[in-house]
């Protein structure tokens, strides 16, 4: 299987001044391949955010290459190809939000790149029914409140039909409620086969993914499966990142009984291993009231 993304050995560097740069990647080599869902995580300075800019072309590498589909984003004349294949949801919504209508606002890159008006309503109904905000279409988006802003830059990235969306921070700045609906949203696309990419520091939201990618000092520092990533509590410490709260719970309670399992990092692990003990017990008392 082909990659849809290839990083092979990209460094850069920000200029500060005339004599002053900061090198932020260094010597960074991983692929991604096509129906991925893929953590890059790091503390802040850590240069994961630098990456996923690179994802897409909005950076470039000062040395080294990055491949969209085996175009390179080197090169202008692959810019737009490239922005159609992987598409990136930022942060803050309303720097994405530049229409004063919802419905007007997930149309706003079809019309740049000159889809047909029965295909492009076809896809704006589309992508707001996967969103689930076709009832607020007509909707200023500044009347909604912070989740739905961020579901309708969602919208707008998934009616361009990409392989691949890059989430660069997409859920910090959303209370708990509007960052579950983005996570919900996250796997609701991944199971439909597109590629995911988050760049987050909350390691809730990496341990929803199939894969972590650890960056650190500009280099990439661990790759693997969550549960192999988050085994390794110590060396996350001394990267000044954690394990996911659900893990240090069962950790926690594995300390006080040691039948209690502590490899999870789902609530839905947390809630089966407390019905399992719990069960257990039950069976015991049974058993010895009879």
């Amino acid at each position: 299987m082909e990659p849809i993304l290839r990083i092979e050995n990209v460094s850069f560097s920000y200029k500060i001044n005339e004599k002053t740069t900061v090198s932020v990647l260094k010597d960074v080599s991983f692929s991604v391949f096509p129906g991925e869902y893929v953590a890059i995580i790091g503390h802040n300075g850590s240069g994961k955010s630098t990456l996923s800019k690179h994802l897409n072309g909005i950076l470039t590498p000062e040395s080294g290459d990055v491949w969209v589909h085996n175009l390179n984003t080197k090169e202008l004349i692959n810019k737009r190809e490239i922005r159609k294949a992987v598409g990136m949801v930022f942060q803050h919504p309303d720097n994405q939000i530049v229409a004063t209508i919802v419905e007007e606002d997930v149309a706003f890159g079809l019309e740049n790149i000159g889809v047909p008006r029965d295909e492009m309503q076809k896809r704006i109904d589309d992508a707001l029914n996967v969103v689930k905000m076709s009832e607020f279409r007509k909707r200023p988006p500044h009347h909604l409140s912070g989740g739905q802003k961020q579901r309708v830059a969602i919208a707008g990235v998934l009616a361009m039909h990409p392989d691949c969306i890059v989430f660069d921070e997409a859920t910090s700045m959303l209370d708990s409620f509007g960052r579950k609906e983005v996570f919900q949203l996250m796997r609701k696309m991944n199971s439909m086969g597109m590629t995911i990419i988050t760049v987050t520091h909350r390691m809730s939201e990496a341990a929803e993914a199939n894969r972590i990618i650890v960056v650190e000092d500009g280099k990439i520092v661990m790759d693997g499966a969550p549960y192999e990533i988050f085994k390794y509590k110590e060396k996350l410490e001394q990267l000044q990142l954690d394990i996911p709260t659900i893990s240090q719970l069962a950790e926690i309670i594995h300390n006080h009984h040691s039948d209690f399992s502590k490899d999870m990092i789902h609530e839905d692990e947390l809630i089966n291993e407390v019905k399992r003990l719990t069960n257990g017990i039950s069976e015991k008392v049974r058993y010895a009231e009879s």
